[in-house]
């Protein structure tokens, strides 16, 4: 399922922009408006008004596409920001989404196509379809023989997606380059030294790079831009400066090559948002789906929740940042989605190989010398698919108490910290006014807050560390005997009885109340 959001969203804001979200439709089809009384598509379709081009005419189209329940119409400007046309499909609750100035409806019904299909069926995200790289190919070849030079296209991350045939006029740095899929460094610094990374990422010229050392031939770079936005560069090899006539040929094959690169990463986010959309169903137990529809490895598995600087409001960076990670560092398919206010990954609990616990445990380790703001907490395992939703629970809470914790390490375990869990969970079903309501605790918080002492920390060290006064002393950064001066003067403050069990209970249930109490309270306010 994709729903109108979701389609603009994977083709970008390069094309579509939503002007009126109307809630949540699959998109299952894509028609054009029809400008006479004739019915307007069917239910589930986004409806292109290619030959609306006044107000009246796009009310009437709002109209019947909301007889129909469409899914969402697509106008131009600047009718899509008419204020009449938007109050109508804000009235009607259709979604109301805007084509750029610059696009074709033509280009946009072939990528509509491409990407109502992937969400339909969608495939390994990394792959994208078949024939979109064939034809990538045969647009290198035929830039190859405009040029009468080898070419090379590659993505906004100079990652090589295809090369024409002739390769036979060529260096050893192109020959790398293919092969790895990827620009050597050294060539790279050679480009960066001349700026080129510079020109392709601001404008749209070509760029002629002339010989560099170690036998690098000149090169013709043609970034490739949609909508201002990066989405790739053509490199040929060539012998020197390219006539006039042939690179205006360029700047069609260019326009092309745009489209055609637009498709691939418009399939690609389709085909992750699809996979996200069921593992978070997956998770929250609100989907029957099987393993394989899930593209999970065989298990058993652990749901581990992500935590990084920036909170809740850094969804989408927070989200983009660990793909980065994970991928850089191995897992090609990471299994990552957001759940709530949360992200999640869920990895085989089995084995050290990218994409297990025991990996993603230690890569976090490494990056958290570098970089403290991340951090991660594993629910126990989860043997069957039911399970997942168990071991998200479980990582949401452990992640919570992560500050609580921070002793532990980057990194914390639901079977090393099950019993911190419990307490925090006895803590947040009862209101802290009620955990406060007696002992000898409030009396010391009171104590502590009128004369400077610091009674409250050291009996939670106490209790902390069973009574060893040499622990606890080391958790206060205080000598022992400075310790054990202070338990004696907060007897004399309040009647304690640390002999009993159940008293040391209620004042650790009590303690954790107090220390959670923002944090529940601020969670319950949201």
């Amino acid at each position: 399922m994709i729903t109108t959001a979701g389609v603009a969203d994977a083709v970008g804001a390069a094309l579509l922009k939503i002007v009126v979200p109307a809630g949540d439709a699959e998109v299952r089809d894509v028609t054009i408006a029809e400008l006479d009384d004739a019915p307007t598509g069917q239910s589930g379709d986004l409806v292109l008004g290619a030959g609306v081009t006044t107000p009246e005419q796009a009310l009437a189209v709002i109209e019947r596409c909301a007889a129909v329940a469409a899914a969402g119409l697509v106008l131009k400007p600047p009718l899509a920001a008419h204020p009449v046309v938007m109050a109508s499909a804000a009235e009607r609750h259709l979604t109301l989404v805007e084509l750029q100035s610059h696009g074709s409806w033509a280009q946009l019904v072939w990528l509509l196509r491409g990407v109502i299909d992937r969400a339909a069926a969608p495939g390994p995200p990394e792959t994208g379809e078949a024939g979109v790289y064939d034809e990538l190919f045969a647009l290198a070849d035929a830039t190859a023989a405009v040029l009468d030079a080898p070419v090379t296209i590659e993505d906004a991350q100079y990652r090589v997606i295809a090369y024409s045939s002739r390769q036979d006029r060529t260096d050893p740095a192109r020959v790398s380059t293919i092969v790895g899929r990827r620009v050597p460094g050294d060539v790279i610094a050679h480009f960066r030294s001349r700026g080129v990374f510079r020109k392709i990422a601001t404008g749209s010229q070509l760029i002629f790079v002339p010989q560099g050392p170690d036998g690098t031939l000149p090169r013709l770079v043609i970034p490739i831009r949609a909508g201002g936005e990066l989405l790739g560069s053509i490199w040929a090899v060539v012998e020197g400066p390219v006539p006039q006539e042939r690179l205006r040929d360029l700047q069609a094959a260019a326009s092309v090559l745009a489209l055609h690169l637009l498709r691939l990463r418009v399939q690609a986010d389709v085909v992750r948002r699809v996979s996200a959309d069921r593992l978070r169903a997956a998770l929250r137990a609100s989907g029957r789906m099987s393993r394989e529809d899930l593209g999970l490895p065989d298990g058993p598995w652990r749901v581990v929740a992500l935590g990084a600087h920036g909170g809740t409001g850094e969804m989408v960076h927070n989200l983009a940042l660990w793909e980065s990670i994970t991928r850089r560092h191995g897992w090609h398919q990471p299994l990552i989605t957001d759940v709530g206010d949360l992200l999640f990954a869920v990895v085989v609990d089995a084995g050290e190989s990218a994409g297990s616990w025991r990996w993603l445990e230690r890569l976090i380790h490494d990056i958290a010398e570098h970089d403290p703001g991340l951090h991660a907490a594993s629910g126990s395992t989860a043997a069957h698919l039911t399970d997942l939703p168990r071991s998200r629970v479980e990582a949401a809470e452990l992640l919570a108490l992560h500050d609580s914790a921070h002793r532990r390490g980057p990194v914390l375990r639901f079977e090393d910290l099950w019993a911190e869990v419990v307490v925090h969970r006895v803590v947040a079903a009862v209101p802290q006014v009620d955990l406060l309501v007696g002992g000898p605790l409030p009396d010391l918080v009171a104590h502590d807050r009128n004369r400077g002492t610091d009674y409250v920390a050291t009996i939670s060290a106490w209790l902390d560390q069973q009574g060893d006064p040499q622990k606890a002393a080391r958790e206060l950064h205080v000598h022992p005997n400075t310790l054990r001066h202070r338990m004696r003067r907060l007897t004399e403050v309040v009647t304690i009885d640390l002999e009993s069990p159940r008293t040391r209970l209620a004042l650790q249930i009590q303690l954790a109340a107090l220390r959670a109490g923002p944090a529940i309270a601020a969670r319950a306010h949201r």
